[in-house]
């Protein structure tokens, strides 16, 4: 069982979020506001909430698990002008963690997901109790980066025929994908709505430029350091966290510990779901039950 929540995220944004149950196996004395086995999955840029779908099916069947789509993503608001700042984004979770009572919560976060995870965590040491972080690095990524990034979306063949077609072209045809596969075309099929002459993306494009323009020309090792709560660092072993930086990035946490998945690239828990969980179960059930 799903139930969508709305929530007032900052500035008054609408952000639409999702609580995963699992009645038969619930214990209702658990799931309670300010339980503190509660999870909150933040996606990261162009995901939305449902990219943690069987991972917070696999988590409610113990635990309180909340996704969100965040704002211009999904179903939340997509405010013309923004902001889309790291500060607004940190403040969603924030009110979303607030308003839905999940502190002490843990957050589990893919790649943008993971940067508002650790920055939350790092001003917000009441409200978090443990982070998983997924694929993302803390090392600037620069200009380049930036600029490789329009280019890729100018090449997006939009509007798409069909699913199968984005299917095909983000999990085949990619000339950007470092690792085409049919995961990533599912990754994208969930983040495009018909429109009359076919298929979109749900976000705005030029939206996920600014956000992303906020937070690439800069290194987040300083904030990284500050998180005290434990610390699961996880990388795909083909993905764009590297292994020396993962370790850097353990070392640098009070309280990291290193976990990879093989075979997987930067969406790991969609290219091995089983291996994904198995990765993050052990320091899940210390945090969540120890």
């Amino acid at each position: 069982m799903v139930r969508r929540i709305d929530v007032t995220g900052a500035d008054g944004v609408r952000l639409a979020a999702w609580e995963f149950a699992d009645p038969p196996e619930a214990e209702p004395e658990a799931r309670g506001p300010g339980d503190s086995s509660a999870v909150l999955l933040l996606h990261g840029l162009m995901g939305r909430a449902s990219h943690w779908d069987a991972t917070a099916r696999w988590l409610a069947a113990r635990h309180r698990a909340v996704a969100f789509d965040q704002r211009g993503h999904g179903l939340s608001e997509k405010p013309p002008e923004g902001p889309f700042t790291r500060e607004a984004y940190v403040a969603d979770a924030e009110a979303v963690i607030e308003q839905l009572e999940l502190a002490p919560v843990t957050l589990i976060g893919h790649s943008m997901g993971a940067l508002t995870a650790w920055q939350l965590a790092a001003a917000r040491p009441d409200l978090v109790r443990a982070l998983v972080i997924c694929d993302m690095r803390a090392s600037a990524l620069g200009a380049a980066s930036q600029r490789e990034w329009g280019d890729w979306f100018r090449a997006w063949p939009v509007p798409f025929a069909s699913l199968a077609d984005v299917r095909k072209w983000f999990g085949e045809e990619d000339p950007w994908a470092e690792r085409p596969t049919p995961a990533r075309g599912e990754f994208f099929a969930e983040v495009m709505a018909e429109r009359p002459d076919g298929w979109h993306p749900v976000f705005s494009r030029r939206q996920m430029m600014t956000s992303r323009e906020t937070w690439v020309h800069d290194a987040h090792w300083e904030e990284l350091a500050q998180v005290q709560c434990p610390t699961l660092v996880v990388r795909g072993l083909d993905g764009e966290l590297g292994r020396a930086e993962a370790h850097e990035m353990v070392r640098v946490l009070p309280r990291g510990e290193y976990a990879e998945v093989l075979d997987a690239g930067h969406f790991v828990h969609y290219d091995q779901p089983e291996a994904w969980r198995a990765a993050i179960e052990p320091f899940l059930e210390g945090v969540l039950t120890g």
